[in-house]
C-alpha cells in the first residue's frame, strides 16, 4: 500500500494535507463548538487544548502513522479528518479524528470528504478501511451504516478519553471488494445534493 499525502478535491470539498498555514483557521473551526469536545471525542482540540492536539497531529504526520487533512469549502477551512493507524504491511488504515464546525454539518461536506478519502485509500492499495465510533454516539453509528460500512463489533473499554471517561468503541469497516457498492451509494447521495441545489 503506497498511501501518500495528496490534495483531494471534488465539487463539494477540497482536502489539503495539513500544513502550518492551516493552524489558526483550524483553531478557529475547533473553537466554533466548545460544548462538543467533552461529549464524544477521545481528545479535545478546543480552547487551551488545541496546541497540544495540533502538535500530536503534526508528530503523527512526521512519523508516517497519520495523514491529517484540512477540509476546505470555497477556500474556507471547515474541519479536519485523517488517515490514522496506517498499517502499510497489512494494507489497512482507519479514518478518524474527524471534526466539522456546526455550519458544515448535515449537508454534503462529510459524505463528500469520505468519498475522497475512501477513493484515495483504495486506489493506493488498501484492503481495509476502518472506523471506530464511541459507543454512546448513536448518530455516528447510524451514519456509518448509511455509508455502507459493516459493523464488526465493540472494543470494550479500549480508550480513556481526555475527560477520564472509559470509552468503548464500535468498529466499522469497508473492504476493497465492497468499495464499488459503497462508492455508488455515496455518489447517489451526493447527486441528491446537486439536484436539491438546482444546479
Amino acid at each position: 500500500m503506497n498511501l501518500l499525502p495528496a490534495v483531494l478535491e471534488n465539487r463539494f470539498v477540497r482536502l489539503e494535507p495539513l500544513e502550518d498555514h492551516h493552524r489558526e483557521p483550524l483553531r478557529a473551526a475547533c473553537n466554533a463548538d466548545p460544548d462538543l469536545w467533552p461529549t464524544l471525542y477521545y481528545r479535545s482540540y478546543g480552547g487551551e487544548y488545541f496546541d497540544a492536539g495540533w502538535d500530536d497531529l503534526v508528530a503523527g504526520q512526521s512519523a508516517g502513522t497519520r495523514i491529517p487533512f484540512a477540509v476546505m469549502v470555497d477556500g474556507t477551512l471547515v474541519g479536519m479528518s485523517s488517515y490514522i493507524d496506517i498499517q502499510r504491511n497489512n494494507r489497512a488504515l482507519e479514518i478518524g479524528t474527524t471534526y466539522y464546525r456546526p455550519s458544515a454539518r448535515g449537508g454534503p461536506v462529510n459524505p463528500a470528504a469520505k468519498r475522497l478519502l475512501l477513493e484515495h485509500a483504495f486506489s493506493c492499495g488498501a484492503n481495509r478501511v476502518s472506523f471506530k465510533v464511541d459507543d454512546r454516539n448513536a448518530r455516528s453509528q447510524a451514519a456509518m451504516l448509511k455509508l455502507g460500512a459493516t459493523r464488526e463489533g465493540v472494543l470494550r473499554h479500549d480508550m480513556i478519553t481526555w475527560t477520564g471517561h472509559v470509552r468503548s468503541s464500535v468498529v466499522f469497516s469497508i473492504l476493497a471488494e465492497e468499495w464499488p457498492a459503497v462508492r455508488a451509494r455515496l455518489d447517489e447521495r451526493l447527486a441528491a445534493f446537486v439536484r436539491a441545489s438546482g444546479e
